[in-house]
C-alpha cells in the first residue's frame, strides 16, 4: 500500500513489513509510525534492535534478534536499514531469514527501491501479499498532502501556486522540507516570488563557491569569496553566503548518515562530498548543519547587527570541520 494508505488505515503489522519506494523522507516516517504502533514507550528500549545493513558481517545476528522472546511486552521489532545495498549472497541469506521470521514478533526490512526495479529484486517484490508492504514512492497528490502537513508543523501557509510548483518539482522531500524551514522562519504565508527569491539565494554561484571551498577545507578561498561578496553588498551578501553554507552542511549531514543518500539533482556533489563525510562523521555534521541555520535565522530576523561579522565567525568555527577526525 501506498504510504498515506498506511498512515489513515493504520493496518495490522504481522511478522514482516517492508518499506520500499524511492522517497527516504516518508520512509523515514513510515519506520516511526511502525515502531510507534508496535511498541509501547515503556518497554522500547527492550523490544527494538536495529540493524545497518551495509555493516551486516553475520546475518545469523538478525536471525537471533528475531527469534529472541519479547520482554515485558507483545512482540520485538528488529529492523534492518538500507538493505538496497547489500550485495546479492547477504540479499538472500535476510531474505531467508525474513521468511522464517516467527509470528508475534516484527521484522521491518527498509528496501529503498522502485516496487518495478530489475536489479537487485525488491524484497517486496518477493514477499507479494505475505508482507505488510509501504510504498514510500511519492505521487503528486502525496507530495502535496506532505507539503501541506509540513506547513501546518511549521505554523506557516503558503499561495496555491508554491504547493503546486513544489508537488510537481522532481526534487526530493527532503530539499523541499530544507527551504520550506528556511522560508517559514521570515514568512508565515509564504508567496511564490518568495519561494523563486530562496531558490536564487540557494543558487548564487559566488555564494555556493564559498560554501563548497569552506566545507572542503579551504577557509582562505572561501573569506576571499566572502569579501568579494561583501565588497560588492556589504548589508546583503551574508543572506546568500549562509544560505548555501546551510544547503552544503545539510547535505553533508545526509552523506554522513547511515546509508545517507543525495538527491538527484545534486548528486554530482557526492564525490567531493562523501570522503568530508565519513572524515567529520554525522553528529559533528548535524551540529554544523544546525550552526549554520541558527546564524540564518538570527540574520533573517535582525537579531544580528553586523552580518560580516557573523559570516566571518561562522567560517573561523568551522574552518577545521573537514580536517578534524
Amino acid at each position: 500500500m501506498k504510504f498515506y494508505e498506511f498512515v489513515d488505515k493504520a493496518p495490522a503489522l504481522g511478522r514482516l513489513v517492508i518499506i520500499e519506494g524511492t522517497e527516504r523522507t516518508l520512509a523515514d516516517r513510515a519506520l516511526e509510525l511502525v515502531i510507534d504502533r508496535a511498541l509501547p514507550q515503556e518497554t522500547r528500549a527492550l523490544n527494538l534492535e536495529r540493524f545497518y545493513a551495509p555493516e551486516i558481517e553475520e546475518p545469523a545476528r538478525i536471525a537471533d534478534a528475531i527469534n529472541a522472546m519479547p520482554f515485558l511486552a507483545e512482540r520485538r521489532v528488529v529492523v534492518v536499514n538500507d538493505t538496497q545495498t547489500l550485495k546479492a549472497a547477504v540479499r538472500r541469506d535476510l531474505w531467508a531469514i525474513a521468511q522464517a521470521a516467527p509470528e508475534g514478533n516484527t521484522l521491518v526490512l527498509c528496501d529503498l527501491l522502485s516496487p518495478r526495479a530489475k536489479r537487485p529484486e525488491p524484497f517486496g517484490a518477493l514477499a507479494g501479499r505475505t508482507a505488510l508492504r509501504i510504498d514510500t514512492t511519492a505521487n503528486e497528490a502525496a507530495r502535496e498532502r506532505y507539503i501541506e502537513e509540513l506547513l501546518t508543523q511549521l505554523g506557516a501557509t503558503a499561495d496555491n501556486r508554491v504547493i503546486s510548483a513544489l508537488a510537481s518539482s522532481t526534487a526530493e522531500l527532503a530539499a523541499v522540507r530544507s527551504d520550506l524551514e528556511k522560508l517559514a522562519l521570515t514568512h508565515k504565508k509564504i508567496a511564490y516570488k518568495d519561494l523563486e527569491a530562496e531558490s536564487l539565494a540557494v543558487e548564487d554561484p559566488k555564494a555556493f563557491r564559498y560554501a563548497s571551498a569552506l566545507v572542503e577545507g579551504k577557509p582562505a578561498v572561501a573569506m576571499d569569496i566572502a569579501a568579494e561578496l561583501f565588497s560588492q553588498d556589504p548589508r546583503g551578501a551574508a543572506v546568500p553566503l549562509i544560505s548555501a553554507l546551510a544547503t552544503e552542511l545539510g547535505m553533508l549531514w545526509e552523506l554522513a548518515r547511515p546509508g545517507g543518500m543525495l538527491p538527484a539533482r545534486v548528486k554530482w556533489r557526492e564525490r567531493v562530498l562523501r570522503p568530508v563525510a565519513a572524515r567529520v562523521g554525522a553528529r559533528r555534521a548535524r551540529n554544523a548543519y544546525e550552526r549554520a541555520i541558527r546564524s540564518f535565522e538570527a540574520l533573517v530576523t535582525g537579531k544580528i547587527d553586523e552580518p560580516r561579522l557573523l559570516v566571518e565567525m561562522l567560517t573561523a568555527e568551522l574552518s577545521t570541520l573537514a580536517r578534524q577526525g
